[in-house]
């Protein structure tokens, strides 16, 4: 089984700003702008609030409620109207998805998906980031593979609950790739039943991938603390020859790695997107998702 680690919503580069952490800690990932998707932010609702509010009054966004977004991945049923037969979708393409397909990335396998965040409050001028808290990646939704469908000019009408999907509005793109989600979760020692695909409903600190702890004066968002099974290495290490097993894809050089007790500090900094580990190699990485899960799911059972 692969878990991929996969870098999905607003940002400072795309969009311009962090997604929202509601005042009551419910979480809202926004997508980024797609000019060309059919799909405008005012379309867009969730928890009873509106993308086009969100992102007209948010500073430093660089979309507005008129604006075209690119929603993908689509795991909230509540966030547009739905055809029968909908289902959560994840769309890749180009050099992201050559990847995926390179390290095998099939049915069963599952998507951990995270966000750049910030805590947000209401104002008089609508809301506004609380710039008092930090910017944070955050996971904020997952989904388990049920199918691999190749984009082509026929999907619209193969699939016509999912005509509506950024990755088949656009279908002529090179290794144009859809992912189902599968109907219900299967990894093993799960004994509740848990939904596919959905979002993690509330911020909690089991979902924080940054750094939080007071060793930097300024910590950085991409500086991680992941449990310590995650480092590639044994303790004393220099360079990357000296790896005991195959490395987390994109994040497997040496210098990016700090064993820090029990956990390990890890250096994602740079513009990938799918970050591709085979828990063939991590005994530990199945359990350790389905704990994630289980604790953050909410009401996707």
């Amino acid at each position: 089984m692969k878990i991929i680690i996969s870098r999905k919503g607003f940002d400072l580069s795309s969009g311009g700003c962090p997604s929202p952490i509601l005042p009551d800690g419910r979480m809202i990932s926004l997508p980024i702008p797609d000019s060309c998707s059919g799909i405008r932010y005012r379309d867009l609702n969730q928890y009873g609030i509106n993308f086009g509010d969100l992102v007209d009054q948010l500073g430093g966004s660089k979309a507005s409620s008129g604006s075209q977004a690119h929603l993908d991945p689509d795991l909230s049923d509540e966030v547009l109207d739905r055809q029968p037969g909908w289902r959560p979708v994840f769309g890749q393409m180009k050099q992201a998805q050559g990847h995926l397909r390179k390290q095998g990335v099939t049915e069963g396998d599952l998507f951990l998906f995270f966000g750049l965040y910030q805590a947000i409050k209401k104002t008089a001028d609508g809301w506004a980031f609380d710039r008092s808290q930090p910017k944070q990646h955050v996971l904020w939704g997952w989904m388990q593979v049920g199918q691999v469908v190749p984009v082509t000019e026929d999907t619209a009408t193969q699939l016509p609950w999912a005509a509506y999907h950024p990755h088949i509005v656009s279908p002529d793109v090179t290794n144009n790739t859809l992912y189902l989600a599968a109907n219900h979760l299967s990894l093993s020692g799960a004994d509740v039943e848990f939904a596919g695909a959905g979002v993690f409903p509330k911020y909690d600190s089991g979902l924080v991938l940054t750094e939080t702890g007071s060793g930097a004066a300024k910590p950085r968002v991409s500086r991680w603390r992941l449990p310590g099974w995650f480092c590639p290495y044994d303790s004393d290490f220099g360079d990357d020859s000296m790896a005991v097993r195959p490395p987390i894809t994109y994040l497997g050089a040496a210098k990016r790695w700090q064993p820090d007790g029990e956990t390990v500090l890890l250096d994602t900094s740079g513009r990938w997107q799918e970050a591709v580990l085979d828990t063939a190699h991590y005994p530990e990485a199945e359990r350790w998702a389905l704990e994630l899960i289980a604790s953050n799911a909410g009401a996707n059972t």
